[in-house]
Formats: C-alpha cells, sequence, structure tokens
C-alpha cells in the first residue's frame, strides 16, 4: 500500500515563484520513475516533469528553465522547485510514484493547488 501527500501549492502572483513537495509511505520501487502532473478543469491531465532513479531528467517544453524536479537521498520524497510562474501555471498538481519489480502499479496523490494571479 502506498499513499502520497502533496503540499506547497497556494496562490501567488505572476513572477512568483512555490515549491511542492510529495512524500511517499509504503513500499515504493526506488528505481522508477517519480514525477509531477497537473490538470486543469476540462483538460486532460499533462506531464510537467519526470526524474529517473539516475537521476535523469524530463521536463515539459512549458516549463522548461523555469520549474526544475528533485528528489531526497532515501528517494521517498520528489520536489517541484517553480520559478517565474505565470497564469498558465494554474492547475492542480499531483506526484506519480510506483511499486513493483516492472514498475507495474502507480500510485497518485491527492493533488495540490496552484494558482497564479496575473
Amino acid at each position: 500500500q502506498v499513499q502520497q501527500v502533496e503540499s506547497g501549492g497556494g496562490s501567488v502572483q505572476a513572477g512568483g515563484s512555490l515549491k511542492l513537495s510529495c512524500v511517499a509511505s509504503g513500499y515504493i520501487n526506488r528505481n522508477c520513475e517519480m514525477g509531477w502532473f497537473r490538470q486543469v478543469p476540462g483538460k486532460v491531465r499533462e506531464l510537467v516533469s519526470i526524474i529517473s532513479h539516475d537521476g535523469t531528467t524530463t521536463y515539459a517544453d512549458s516549463v522548461k528553465g523555469r520549474f526544475t524536479i528533485s528528489q531526497d537521498d532515501g528517494k521517498n520524497t520528489v520536489f517541484l522547485q517553480m520559478n517565474s510562474l505565470n497564469a498558465e501555471d494554474t492547475a492542480v498538481y499531483s506526484c506519480r510514484m510506483s511499486s513493483g519489480n516492472f514498475c507495474q502499479a502507480i500510485y497518485w496523490g491527492q493533488g495540490t493547488q496552484v494558482t497564479v494571479s496575473s
């Protein structure tokens, strides 16, 4: 059983910064990718950033140069540092973690709201 809790969301003016955290309990396969996704009402959930066990990172084009994903040494926590926020970043941000020998079981947190005022 895996449980994840996101925190760090809130309201910020355009140009500001926020740092999101996601802490997992239960068994996580630390060789699996961890990442952040976001979703707004009426739209599909989209990838924001992914980090692999070896530190390799992937970013959506819309956030490159502004967001940075990282993880703690124990790899039970994933962070998302968000800088130069704009109104288009407004969404519910959710973290994704996996378990199983082949990362076949995917778990989502409840999400944290990020609202950027222009």
